[in-house]
């Protein structure tokens, strides 16, 4: 692992042999044809159930439903190894663990998780979060999906909008509003009658992750799979927290891809006479790359021990995704603009890495929204209207 300041050190054996464990299968299975993978947009349907074999599913969770229970930097660092692959990975396995396992084991009822939770930690079954709609990501709370109450059941409608997971998923959770304007999750199987998907077609960016709408038309569901702990608008946003976290490590190992990447071709590509890693304006953006990752790394690391410890604040992983996305965004140009005409193509790894930073940081609060979420903690004062 790219480590200028030495955080390795602070790592406890354990959590070394899980990254190392993680390593060893991104380098042997994923890397030699994650470009060819990305190119087709084609995930390799093993590769789901790999992921649960090796734990990586809801890792962090404390559960008996077979979910390896590991600390929260365990847990970052399998983040930062899948997200040095691809960012699609890493979305697959924060969005199973942080915004599906996660709610149902906080928020469900216990039928509820132990009907879903043993089978989702194994990736037998798979889940999507069903939040943003079409009118904005950045205003939840004025999500346009309703579901009432009609005898037993609920009825859903609505439309949400780039579902990560949305058309491979047996199972959705939906926020939707009550008839009292309450936000409240449901459990909802994603062959319920009137639940219909679409996938996103034509991006540019994750190509490895699966993007869908999803179509509620009087999606009638049983009470039993409403969420019984999940009520307001706190629920969701406090699932989208421990998905932010594990993006603040996912965004350190694509930045030690494309540093690398950079690095190596530097010293190889001579011009003028010499390799361009002895031109000042190179050495300048790989100095901004390796800064960038260390401090990151040390933000990351930092918040595991808060996390761990109990005391992480939103508004710390807030600052944490927002300063750790935008770095390795900015790295990934830099790495791109070193490898020059070289690095416009899936031959190397800085342009996808690029393209898919440009939707994690638009994702699950962008970097402006997440300034304003500091911005009120400084201040006191609400600058959202």
């Amino acid at each position: 692992m790219l480590d200028f300041l030495l955080v390795y050190e602070l790592i406890n054996d354990g959590e070394k042999q899980i990254q190392k464990m993680v390593r060893e299968y991104v380098n042997s299975k994923i890397l030699p044809n994650v470009s060819k993978w990305w190119e087709n947009e084609t995930i390799p349907s093993n590769l789901i159930e790999e992921f649960g074999n090796l734990g990586l599913f809801g890792a962090n969770l404390l559960t008996p439903y077979g979910t390896a229970g590991i600390s929260n930097v365990a847990y970052g660092l399998m983040m930062y190894e899948l997200e040095r692959a691809d960012s699609g990975f890493r979305s697959l396995a924060s969005v199973q663990g942080s915004l599906v396992m996660y709610p149902i084991l906080t928020y469900g009822s216990k039928e509820q998780q132990l009907k879903y939770l043993p089978s989702m930690a194994s990736g037998k079954v798979l889940g999507c979060f069903g939040l943003t709609e079409h009118e904005g990501g950045s205003d939840p709370g004025g999500m346009r999906t309703t579901a009432r109450k009609d005898g037993d059941s609920y009825v859903l409608n609505g439309i949400k909008m780039w579902i990560t997971n949305g058309s491979i998923a047996e199972i959705a959770i939906i926020w939707a509003k009550d008839q009292d304007g309450k936000i409240r999750g449901f459990l909802v199987p994603t062959d319920s009658s009137g639940f219909s998907v679409r996938k996103i077609p034509q991006k540019m960016s994750l190509r490895l992750s699966v993007t869908s709408e999803l179509i509620m038309d009087n999606v009638r569901i049983p009470t039993s799979k409403m969420l019984p702990g999940a009520i307001g608008l706190r629920a969701p946003l406090s699932c989208l927290t421990q998905a932010r976290y594990g993006i603040c490590w996912g965004a350190m190992g694509a930045l030690e891809s494309v540093y690398e990447e950079a690095l190596k071709f530097s010293q190889t590509r001579v011009t003028f006479g010499s390799p361009i890693a002895a031109r000042q304006l190179v050495q300048a953006k790989l100095t901004d790359m390796l800064s960038d990752h260390s401090r990151g790394l040390l933000l990351a690391w930092r918040l595991g021990n808060l996390k761990d410890a109990g005391v992480l604040s939103h508004v710390q992983v807030s600052m944490a995704k927002r300063d750790n996305v935008r770095a390795a965004l900015s790295g990934a140009r830099k790495a791109r603009e070193i490898l020059g005409a070289s690095g416009i193509t899936l031959d190397t790894n800085s342009i996808r890495h690029m393209l898919n930073l440009e939707t994690v940081d638009t994702y699950e609060g962008t970097y402006d929204i997440h300034t304003l979420v500091v911005g009120k903690h400084i201040t006191g004062k609400d600058a959202f209207s």
